[in-house]
């Protein structure tokens, strides 16, 4: 009688494992903390990382500063800590605003006539012929450098993809049997949008978001690297390895710290991305 228990229970035990395998959750709260830190980071920081001692410049990592100073004589380590802020949210921040420039559009060519459709579909196709680097490069260049610039600049070059893959969604949503219930049921074509095929269409944009964000960070890293993103005295971390590269050889640490924080942000976003998309789709899952 015990063995047949302990039997019974062995796929009770095992439904209760962790639905995700350890690596995925290292992924899961690698981004928990920098999300954290970029939230809290700024306000954790002394007030020093924005001021130059001269006297401390170029300084190795030591036990008062673990990354080291820069050639201002700022803690490294902080100015890190308060540049997720700038770095990691404002490319959040780029990602809500061309996603709502995206559903804009593809909302627009689903609903609209056929002329229409093939007018906003055509654009998006020389949007995505464009360098998208280039193009952000050239309006942000036009904006005057700024990081306020590098996000509108980026925000109104990265909406093309997002428009596309959301029409294509939304189109195969329309043919679904709830939608032609609705419109049995005459409800109008915007309320029909609205409350059935848009909500039913986003799950694809949210598996996107999450790979779109390590791309939009190394983007917005390299406009303030060449000098037209954030500008000094911010810590931004493409801003701080421009500041860096000219005492690299010297003062290694300076580069290395920003860099490797770009290079975890951007590897961590990129694995979130995936697991969301290999959960989404069950092909794509290991057995």
């Amino acid at each position: 009688m015990a063995a047949r228990v302990e039997t019974a229970a062995a796929p009770a035990r095992r439904r209760l494992l962790p639905y995700f395998a350890l690596h995925e959750w290292l992924v899961f709260l690698t981004v928990a903390f920098l999300v954290l830190m970029a939230l809290v980071g700024p306000a954790l920081a002394p007030s020093g990382i924005y001021r130059s001692n001269i006297l401390n410049a170029l300084a190795p990592p030591s036990a008062e500063h673990w990354f080291g100073t820069d050639d201002q004589g700022r803690d490294v380590l902080w100015r890190v800590v308060a540049g997720a802020q700038i770095s990691l949210l404002s490319s959040i921040l780029i990602v809500v605003l061309y996603s709502l420039i995206g559903v804009a559009v593809a909302t627009a060519a689903t609903l609209g006539p056929r002329w229409l459709d093939e007018v906003i579909m055509r654009g998006t196709d020389i949007g995505l012929a464009l360098p998208g680097l280039v193009v952000a490069l050239g309006f942000a260049a036009a904006l005057g450098p700024s990081i306020q610039s590098g996000i509108i600049a980026m925000a109104l070059t990265g909406w093309p993809m997002t428009a596309r893959l959301l029409r294509t969604t939304m189109r195969q949503t329309m043919e679904q049997p709830f939608v032609d219930g609705a419109r049995a049921l005459g409800v109008s074509p915007a309320r029909l949008m609205l409350t059935h095929v848009l909500p039913n269409s986003l799950d694809v944009l949210i598996v996107k978001w999450a790979g779109d964000i390590n791309n939009t960070l190394l983007i917005l890293a390299s406009l303030s690297f060449i000098g037209v993103g954030a500008q000094p005295p911010s810590p931004e971390w493409g801003a701080m390895i421009s500041a860096g590269r000219s005492t690299m050889s010297t003062a290694w640490w300076a580069v290395a710290a920003p860099g490797a924080a770009v290079a975890v942000t951007a590897i961590a976003f990129g694995f979130l991305g995936d697991i969301l998309q290999a959960r989404r789709d069950p092909s794509l899952r290991k057995r």
